[in-house]
């Protein structure tokens, strides 16, 4: 009775517990295999994001672990530092991120434009599906835009391989079987999809000895490479920090967006969004210290979560623990898993980082937004992911400066005597042109009243701009134009 109080969900949390393993399984193996780093790195940052992060206060139901979101950034960073480097960048983006969420700069997050966010969720699936296209097929795929120019090539040279394309043919298959999934049975469909798939793919690869790449095995002790002090060096070039910046920023936004999506699953305690950054940033750290690949929360695994009944963090918790037992009892069985069905599961997940149902609907509403999303996506598959994603920022920061500088000008009377308009809205130098054309347009033969009343902001330039018109226009003969400006505020809203 006693243990039933203590844990009044325990029987659904455990539930629960079991289908978020299964379906953290596959994706934490394939986001490290994806990411140029061992297998069991993925299973690491999965245990700690269940047993470390699970434990601590933030969002209830959120469950973290290594991200296909961070796939990109995590292959660039390998390959350009190195992978005893990774737990240096981890470590200083999980102590960033406790920092900002000891200052509580957590809700701030939410304040970048969902667009970007969205184009740069995107960028990320359409470079990973890129990169897996090369996985599936059983060859090395080539660094930056070449991954995408080269997609031709690999097809044509496909054909005439037969390796490859069992490679290939595998990797599809595992992607119809997830996709094919929900219209199973719902017993059958108690079993994730993606589990579903990659544990067919491995019997079919193991009855018909198919020639395909399986996932390498060094053991879980022997993938974890704590930093050497020396490596801390790095943080002193430019490279590095933009890199640990790229990390801070993109897991931070992520973790906090996919809080709020959660939040709308269930009517449990909403998300205090500074105490999951600090969540976040703890283990983070954790992870930099055993040179694991870095977490976030997961959308996928969260919604699995709320789905299956969960009530508490004992969920996640426990899915933690379930995921170190496999590590520690079963390693072995890593090494029978066939690489193009990791593939074919991260080719799945990057498709669906991919907001083409919303994108159509956003471009008719809401067109600058739209912009955003896709010049974000496009710099990002183009250069490179950090500033892509600054590109987004800059554009994002422009319209909303834009937007803000609304300026109407009205005539509201006019006649032999004279001129009476009026200006309203926000006067700043972004829409000087505009304004300057509207007062030149208005007749110089007569009196202008000009009202100001109507403003909510004028800058400096603008004021500038409204008196020296206000020269000109006199200086052609006419009574001196007014300006009167009753209950104005000039305070930037």
């Amino acid at each position: 009775m006693d243990r039933v109080r203590t844990f009044p969900y325990l029987r659904q949390d455990f539930a629960a517990s079991l289908v978020v393993f299964l379906v953290a399984l596959p994706l934490c193996v394939g986001v490290a295999v994806a990411s140029g780093v061992p297998a069991e790195l993925g299973l690491v940052t999965g245990i700690v994001g269940g047993i470390v992060t699970g434990l601590m206060r933030g969002s209830s139901l959120q469950v973290s672990g290594p991200a296909a979101g961070l796939t990109v950034l995590v292959f660039e960073a390998v390959q350009s530092f190195g992978l005893p480097a990774l737990g240096v960048i981890v470590l200083t983006t999980g102590l960033l991120q406790v920092g900002m969420g000891a200052l509580r700069l957590g809700r701030w997050f939410r304040a970048i434009s969902v667009s970007v966010v969205e184009g740069m969720l995107a960028g990320i699936g359409l470079v990973l599906i890129a990169g897996q296209l090369y996985a599936a097929a059983g060859v090395d795929a080539p660094l930056g835009t070449g991954k995408v120019t080269g997609i031709p090539g690999l097809l044509v040279d496909a054909v005439s391989s037969p390796a490859a394309l069992t490679s290939l043919a595998l990797g599809a298959s595992t992607i119809a079987l997830v996709v094919g999934w929900r219209r199973m049975p719902k017993r059958v469909r108690a079993v994730p999809g993606a589990l579903a798939a990659v544990v067919l793919a491995t019997l079919a690869t193991l009855v018909f000895d198919l020639p395909v790449e399986t996932v390498r095995v060094q053991g879980l002790l022997d993938a974890v490479q704590v930093p050497a002090l020396s490596e801390f060096g790095g943080l002193a070039t430019l490279s590095l920090l933009g890199t640990v910046a790229a990390f801070t920023l993109i897991a931070s936004a992520e973790s906090l967006f996919s809080a709020a999506a959660v939040d709308r699953l269930h009517d449990g305690p909403r998300t205090q969004y500074d105490k999951e950054l600090m969540a976040q940033g703890t283990g983070n750290t954790v992870c930099g210290i055993l040179g694991a690949l870095p977490m976030t929360a997961v959308i996928v695994r969260s919604s699995a979560n709320v789905q299956a009944g969960a009530r508490t963090r004992a969920s996640r918790v426990l899915h933690g623990v379930w995921l170190l037992l496999f590590a520690a009892l079963l390693p072995s069985a890593l090494a029978l898993i066939p690489l193009p069905a990791l593939a074919g599961i991260l080719i799945h997940a990057g498709w669906k980082l991919i907001p083409l149902r919303s994108l159509v609907p956003l471009w008719r509403e809401h067109r600058g937004e739209a912009m955003i999303l896709v010049v974000t996506a496009v710099a990002i598959v183009t250069i490179n992911m950090f500033e892509g994603v600054l590109i987004g920022l800059a554009l994002s920061v422009a319209k909303a400066a834009w937007d803000a500088s609304h300026i109407k000008l009205e005539v509201v009377d006019s006649s032999p005597d004279g001129v009476r308009a009026r200006l309203s809205g926000n006067a700043t130098f972004l829409r000087l042109p505009k304004i300057l054309d509207s007062l030149e347009a208005l007749p110089d033969d007569r009196p202008v009243s000009l009202d100001l009343s109507g403003l909510h902001h004028l800058d400096h330039a603008c004021r500038t701009a409204l008196e020296n018109w206000a020269e000109r226009h006199s200086s052609s003969g006419t009574e001196p134009v007014r300006l009167t400006r009753d209950d104005v505020v000039t305070t930037a809203p």
